[in-house]
């Protein structure tokens, strides 16, 4: 629940200071921000709960904890890349990809009761996590791909 406050917290803030007081930032840019603020704190969450995230891993992987460290890392990349223009899009689609490859994680994170923020909720948390994470990637694609598209178009 947390990461969505600060998507829609941050991207409220910018839009209204836009708005009202800089009126020069584009839409795909206010919501690449905060995405990029909303990686950088899911990025930090992996060194901080790098327990409860090695424990919603498949068996089968090997190197989990360096796993969760890379991806934590990555996360971090990824915040740095939307909010370059010249990465925007391939920022967007890399992340896109992202989140599509850790939904499997977080669902098996709910089904064994991994103690991680929100798995208190058990089989609710599951239930509003797999369409937040298909609003991630929603985001993602609107802001970084698809306004990235139409602010090339109206510009030729």
């Amino acid at each position: 629940m947390v990461p969505l406050f600060i998507l829609f917290g941050t991207f409220g803030i910018l839009f209204l200071l836009n708005k009202y007081f800089i009126k020069r930032l584009s839409i795909s840019f206010i919501g690449r921000v905060a995405m990029a603020l909303m990686m950088i704190l899911a990025g930090i969450a992996h060194f901080v709960y790098d327990e409860p995230m090695v424990a919603m891993m498949p068996d089968i992987i090997p190197w989990k904890l360096e796993i969760v460290y890379l991806t934590g890392i990555l996360e971090f990349v990824a915040a740095i890349g939307l909010l370059w223009e010249g990465t925007a899009r391939v920022t967007s689609i890399m992340l896109m990809i992202f989140f599509l490859a850790i939904l499997p994680a977080n669902i098996l994170g709910s089904i064994r009761g991994v103690n991680i923020p929100g798995a208190e909720y058990g089989v609710w948390y599951l239930l509003f996590r797999i369409p937040l994470q298909m609003f991630f990637l929603w985001w993602v694609w609107y802001f970084g791909v698809r306004s990235q598209k139409l602010a090339e178009k109206t510009k030729s």
